[in-house]
């Protein structure tokens, strides 16, 4: 008769984890989309913006009409301490930019932004249609 064996796979790979080095692949940090949620009201536009890790000074946002551009760099800390060896960086730096258009055009002198938590926020109002003026015949 042959004999059985019992063997606890999760025993294995705790035990294989803290015997073998650990190894990461070889895949570059990809550059994040930025995640943006929009919401129309009467009035105007609302947008939040994630740019998490991001200074408030190196954001920029530009209206040009309907169109909203937001970019942002993500600045990389170089500072290694001696006796110190980087073994992996995963966390993505440089620079990010998101454009979109909106259905109508933006009032660009009461627009407003605040950033905070790593969310802009943007209070996008609509710009007012012009009134058709009337003219007096003299």
């Amino acid at each position: 008769m042959a004999n059985i064996i019992s063997r606890d796979p999760f025993e294995d790979i705790l035990r294989g984890f803290f015997v073998r080095p650990v190894e990461f692949g070889n895949t570059p940090a990809e550059a994040p989309q930025m995640r943006v949620d929009v919401r129309e009201h009467n009035d105007g536009y609302q947008v939040h913006a994630e740019l998490p890790g991001v200074g408030k000074e190196d954001i920029h946002v530009s209206i040009d009409g309907a169109v909203v551009s937001i970019s942002a760099e993500r600045k990389q800390e170089k500072e290694v301490k001696e006796g110190e060896r980087v073994l992996r960086t995963e966390r993505y730096f440089g620079k990010v930019s998101r454009s979109f258009q909106l259905g109508q055009e933006i009032d660009e002198e009461r627009a407003s932004a605040r950033f905070q938590d790593g969310v802009l926020e943007l209070d996008l109002p609509k710009k007012q249609a012009a009134q058709a003026k009337r003219l007096s015949i003299r």
